[in-house]
């Protein structure tokens, strides 16, 4: 390499965006070097690869290269493969193919297939296996991992294993990735085949199976394969943590979280925001408050994803003080989904008139709210009952940012006009929107109709949801709430049949505490246990108490059998929520808040009886359900009957 090609290099290494480039190309051109095929391929290379947004310039450059040779080419596939254009990848390929100058080597096919696998485009791929093939490069190691791939991509799994079988002598990252193509293609039987024929088992090897079984909810085989590793990183405690978490496991998701520790391993920003993730979803504000202080305490408060995450599971958690704490020293730049964390967490709690004011807030720092930032600033006026601000943010979406409503954003609507008793307006807004409404935009007007108790509407709308998605349990029980509320008994006999013929089941209602860092669950019609049988004894007290100091009776208008009262009053009572509530009253110090989570929507009985409890004994009782949160405190709830 002589001097000037030596300083043109040189340069290209210091070139952070498309400007600089063009000086240097510029100059290269000048000096006679950008016909060098050194020079010229090291240009490709840093404009396709290097540099964002400059791959029209690559191909250009490509394009007005007079002897192209293949490390250009391949270096334009590779770059188009990963962008947002993938197709172009192939039509370079194709290009190269009809060069007579050049041939296509193993880079070229596996950069062109990665492109296919991108675009899922099964014929294609087909296509260039058959051109591999001809040439002699279907069984090298690259190609044919690369084949693999990208027939799971496109969901033809067994072509995969063909390839596969193929292979003289695959290595651990063949093997590895014929395990992912199984795991992809949701054959997990696959999957612990060949991980068992497998003669050398890496580290990677176990994760993808541990990855596999978390991602379908099998929780003791990811378990044992845990618990059978030879050696862990943090990828598998990340997985694991993550994986117990999203299938509801909480207590095991802290106590790997803890273990991970005990093992002085430093727990990284994808194990911590799956943590956090699992205290967001159980409402373990306690064990938020000891990992936000861990988190400061390593120096990790610098990750805007971390801080997010924190911003996020306060809010969840029903501490929208912590919430805001951490919202305003985040050190870092604030992004759109910091943004639109802190207004979730205002509009589940019913802060609309905070929500909006930050959502305006934002847009005078200069970021552009998108989508899921418009979702969620409609939740917040829905919530909140505000109905014409609502409107007026949902013109103002498309007028002044040019983003067009998604089914999302009309099914934000019709939960503003439902949630503020205006049923027939939501219903109109309905039927005359551009696209064709949903299963899920029809059930929320249900929602609404079952709410308010409008019989004739929610008829009405279940023929519509008869149509659409004549199988979902959810509908049945709305609809048999209804009726049961209007007294209609024969109706609820029909809708009760209904369901048995069709094998529905009710999915059942649980709620969570936390008590001394121990989450403790609730299940409607669970076996009795001792702790169920302790929260049993209060609620029994609490009741009494409730009827004589605070005149308590029963709502029992929605319980569905028509049987005696007595009866009613104790299917309503024996709630998990109440039992929850009860439990923490029996447990925590006096004076404590409680937390409860629900994974369903509070009934009218359990608000009231939520209200009279925080005024009777003076506590305040924080209740998220599957909509929001309901803060009560001495006899008012913070959603102001609005939920």
């Amino acid at each position: 390499m002589n001097c000037a090609e030596q300083f043109c290099i040189s340069l290209l290494n210091n070139c952070k965006n498309l400007k600089s480039f063009k000086q240097i190309h510029a100059y290269a051109t000048k000096i006679g070097l950008s016909s060098d095929p050194f020079v010229a391929g090291k240009l490709l290379l840093h404009c396709a690869v290097n540099l964002s947004d400059a791959l029209h310039y690559a191909r250009l450059l490509l394009l007005h290269n007079p002897n192209p040779d293949a490390f250009m080419y391949n270096t334009l596939i590779r770059g188009l493969s990963d962008s947002d254009s993938p197709q172009n990848s192939v039509a370079v390929f194709n290009r190269m193919i009809k060069d007579s100058n050049t041939l296509p080597d193993s880079f070229s096919f596996a950069f062109t297939l990665k492109a296919v696998a991108n675009l899922q485009c099964f014929r294609t791929g087909y296509q260039l296996h058959c051109q591999a093939l001809t040439r002699g490069l279907n069984t090298h190691l690259f190609v044919a991992t690369t084949l693999i791939s990208m027939y799971a991509e496109c969901g033809h799994v067994l072509f995969s294993r063909k390839v596969f079988d193929e292979i003289p002598d695959p290595n651990v990252v063949t093997w590895n990735a014929m395990v992912t193509a199984f795991i992809r293609c949701n054959d997990i039987v696959g999957a612990e085949r060949v991980f068992d024929l497998m003669p050398v088992k890496g580290l990677d090897s176990y994760n993808l199976m541990l990855a596999g079984y978390t991602k379908i909810g099998e929780l003791k085989k990811a378990r044992r394969v845990f618990m059978e590793m030879p050696m862990k990183d943090e990828v598998s405690w990340s997985t694991i943590i993550v994986g117990c978490a999203h299938s509801g496991r909480f207590d095991e998701a802290f106590g790997f979280f803890r273990e991970l520790q005990r093992v002085n391993m430093r727990p990284n920003e994808v194990s911590l925001t799956g943590v956090l993730s699992v205290c967001a979803q159980a409402g373990a504000l306690e064990f938020a408050k000891i990992l936000h202080g861990f988190i400061e305490k390593v120096g990790l408060v610098w990750i805007t994803p971390v801080n997010n995450a924190l911003t996020d599971t306060y809010s969840k958690c029903g501490s929208m003080d912590m919430a805001r704490l951490v919202f305003e020293r985040m050190p870092g730049k604030k992004n759109i989904v910091t943004w639109t964390s802190m207004f979730a967490g205002l509009a589940m709690q019913g802060y609309g008139k905070e929500a909006i004011s930050l959502f305006h807030e934002m847009e005078e720092s200069g970021i552009k709210p998108d989508g899921i930032a418009f979702i969620t600033i409609l939740y917040a006026c829905s919530h909140a009952g505000f109905v014409q601000q609502g409107c007026e943010i949902f013109d103002k979406m498309t007028k002044v940012y040019g983003i067009e409503p998604s089914i999302e954003h009309y099914g934000c609507m019709v939960d503003l006009y439902g949630r503020a008793g205006q049923l027939r307006k939501a219903y109109d807004f309905v039927v005359h929107m551009p696209t064709l409404p949903t299963a899920v935009i029809w059930r929320t007007l249900l929602g609404a109709c079952s709410f308010f108790g409008d019989v004739k509407l929610a008829e009405q709308v279940k023929e519509r949801l008869s149509k659409t998605d004549p199988n979902n349990c959810s509908d049945h029980v709305l609809l048999s709430n209804i009726y049961a509320v209007a007294g209609k008994w024969k109706d609820v006999a029909s809708m009760r049949i209904s369901m048995a013929e069709l094998k529905m089941k009710k999915s059942p209602g649980w709620s969570m505490i936390e008590v001394d860092k121990v989450m403790y669950s609730f299940v409607a019609g669970a076996k009795k246990n001792d702790v169920t049988a302790e929260a049993k004894k209060k609620l029994r007290e609490i009741i009494l108490k409730l009827r004589v100091e605070g005149g308590y009776v029963p709502h029992v208008g929605s319980v569905l059998h028509d049987i005696e009262e007595e009866e009613k009053e104790d299917a309503v009572i024996t709630h998990s929520e109440k039992l929850a509530v009860a439990f923490g009253m029996a447990r925590l110090c006096e004076g404590s808040i409680i937390r409860i989570v629900k994974n369903l929507r509070v009934c009218k009985d359990c608000h009231t009886i939520m209200k009279l409890i925080s005024k009777v004994y003076r506590l305040e009782i924080v209740l998220r359900d599957r909509s929001r949160f309901h803060t009560f405190k001495d006899g008012i709830c913070s959603c102001r009957e609005h939920w």
